[in-house]
């Protein structure tokens, strides 16, 4: 569970400057994502087409084509991210701090967000729920949760950033650049209580000569996500390049 120090509670609480600071980094995220929903809000029919999962769960998964299917590309890495932490926040790991656990717990917060979000949009067209093999991670281990948390954060900008440019739709592309925005402090955020190494921040594996954040295929990224994911996706009616 949480390291005991000087909290009764036994969470050990960071220095006020950090615990401030990086409270607010996160804050920004949620507030993107919330004006996000704008462009959505006038159509009532999203409400009402909240997809349910089918009884017989199919032996493949097709994600579609066009828009459609980009966003049903992004619902399947919310839906990863969204069970990841929450299977962490279930049995916090030993030694966690009381700084981990804030950061951690809004990073699940907003992960379920992205989820729903994706759910309440595609309606009647979203891909159904998904089940996921966690069985590689020990989550008593921190440093096997940062580090899956870490991979999950970056693999996750590195999909929006590739996946951008096949949108038809510009309010959809919209979105898109607030979720990014918001997935891209998460990765900053672990890095922040995880990596040693100061050039991890924003080293080479996420940040190109250009300065520019790593941009991934669909196909790149769908193979990395496979080893996570029960269901069998199918993406190969997905837009390219």
């Amino acid at each position: 569970m949480f390291t005991t120090t000087s909290r009764p509670d036994g969470l050990a609480k960071p220095k006020e400057n950090q615990r401030n600071s990086r409270r607010s980094f996160l804050k920004y995220g949620s507030a993107s994502l919330a004006a996000a929903g704008v462009v959505f809000s006038g159509c009532k029919e999203l409400e009402d087409l909240i997809p349910k999962p089918p009884k017989d769960k199919p032996k493949m998964v097709s994600l579609g084509s066009g828009d459609i299917g980009i966003l049903n590309y992004a619902y399947t890495l919310e839906q990863l991210e969204a069970a990841f932490y929450e299977m962490v926040m279930l049995k916090p790991y030993g030694g966690m701090t009381f700084e981990e656990a804030l950061i951690l717990e809004d990073l699940k917060r907003h992960e379920v967000i992205h989820r729903e979000f994706y759910q309440k949009v595609l309606g009647k067209d979203g891909i159904p729920a998904l089940e996921f093999d966690f069985s590689g991670i020990d989550f008593s281990s921190r440093h096997s949760v940062l580090s899956t948390a870490r991979t999950f954060e970056d693999l996750g900008v590195a999909a929006y950033n590739g996946a951008g440019q096949l949108l038809e739709s510009p309010d959809l592309l919209l979105i898109a650049g607030k979720i990014v925005s918001v997935e891209a402090r998460h990765a900053a955020a672990i890095k922040s209580v995880f990596d040693t190494d100061p050039t991890a921040f924003a080293g080479d594996d996420v940040i190109d000569e250009n300065g520019l954040g790593q941009a991934l295929s669909t196909k790149t990224v769908l193979a990395s996500a496979a080893a996570f994911i029960k269901t069998e996706i199918d993406g190969s009616d997905l837009p390219k390049a």
